[in-house]
């Protein structure tokens, strides 16, 4: 089966910042079969494929990368030059982080409960609860942007949407008013936040499957990473070790998953979408080729790994392809732009949204009517 053919000068959407909320089903085509369509041509195509050679040497080459970091730690000894080392930990676990992502979404090994058992694994070196964030991500999949079901849209210091941003009191609401530019320099504590979280999680009264596998392997991780590093560094550069290690991963992942739908249209709590709709128009690629694969874990291709979760990290720029062209045929927005570019959009939208928490009188202009 072959998609409906497009002129090859078809532009592509790079839009910036987007205020659309969607209330309804009124403003899009009939899409019902736009899924079906878009799928039996992947499938045709062997874009579902696993990929094992690939990923074993993903492994591999990560393997390599902490044995690396490993013997530079213990060659470097009393260095400040070891924070080389620390901030190159923080790319690893990210990368680590990746592939957990992918084996939770069924992407790596053949069946369902090995890739969950490895995203388990996974998870638990980087210190994240695999438990913990499987329903998040899971919700987020499935309604992604809209109001009150995505919980990556819900208010966490940072507030992405208005309403939350009115409603923030104290330190937050000084922190709301800033937001966009606060952003980046707050992702540094996002590593320590996602390790809280899934300790929290973990230990609360609530059912958690693998609680104690993960408990286990999340400690076991820690008394890795922090032991040695207190045992053979002086103290003031062991903190400044962790600090670096976790600054860099923070920062990483949040600079990985930010741009995928922040700024793109929001979706209200009633509206009832089609499945393609709604995973491609809240969805944002960035460009880059193999380069901007490999930084972000695919991740880079938001929308066909939202319109194909289980889909390999090798197929996804192929299959980027065929969705594009059929969005283009049908007149469904297909958004796109490069990694700096995306960065502005999410500074530029948060700052909007934090305009909610100001003084509707914290203005020049009343400041100076109030003086007269």
């Amino acid at each position: 089966m072959s998609l409906p053919q497009v002129d090859s000068t078809t532009s592509v959407s790079t839009l910036g910042p987007v205020r659309q909320t969607y209330s309804g089903t009124a403003e899009f085509p009939p899409m019902a079969r736009a899924y079906r369509d878009v799928q039996q041509v992947v499938r045709e195509t062997g874009l579902l494929q696993r990929t094992p050679i690939f990923y074993s040497l993903v492994g591999a080459a990560l393997l390599l990368a902490f044995a690396g970091c490993v013997a530079g730690f213990l060659l470097l000894g009393d260095s400040w030059f070891q924070l080389l080392i620390a901030a190159a930990l923080g790319i690893l676990f990210t990368q680590v982080a990746f592939l957990a992502h992918e084996a939770a979404h069924r992407q790596i090994l053949s069946s369902g409960p090995a890739n969950f058992r490895l995203a388990r694994v996974l998870g638990g070196i980087v210190g994240m609860s695999y438990s913990w964030w499987d329903s998040k991500h899971t919700r987020h999949h499935g309604n992604p942007n809209q109001v009150g079901k995505d919980p990556d849209i819900d208010v966490d210091t940072i507030s992405f949407l208005e309403t939350d941003a009115a409603a923030s009191r104290g330190l937050v609401r000084l922190i709301t008013r800033k937001q966009g530019w606060l952003f980046f320099p707050l992702l540094t504590l996002e590593g320590i936040n996602l390790h809280y979280l899934g300790y929290r999680h973990l230990l609360s009264r609530k059912p958690v499957k693998g609680r104690w596998t993960e408990l286990s392997i999340i400690t076991a991780r820690l008394a890795l990473v922090i032991v040695p590093v207190f045992l053979m560094l002086p103290l003031g550069m062991a903190f400044a070790f962790l600090g670096v290690q976790l600054a860099v991963f923070g920062v990483y992942m949040g600079a990985s998953f930010a741009p995928n739908h922040k700024g793109m249209p929001i979706i209200a709590p009633d509206a009832r979408l089609d499945f393609f709709s709604k995973q491609v128009r809240t969805s944002r690629n960035i460009t880059g080729g193999w380069w901007a694969t490999w930084l972000m874990g695919g991740l880079n291709h938001q929308v066909e790994h939202h319109l194909f979760p289980n889909m390999s990290r090798l197929h996804l720029s192929k299959a980027r392809g065929i969705v594009r062209d059929y969005c283009a045929a049908n007149g469904v927005p297909y958004t796109e732009t490069s990694i700096g570019r995306s960065y502005a959009i999410v500074i530029e939208y948060l700052n909007r949204v934090g305009l909610a928490a100001r003084d509707p009188f914290d203005c020049p202009a009343a400041a100076q009517l109030r003086r007269a």
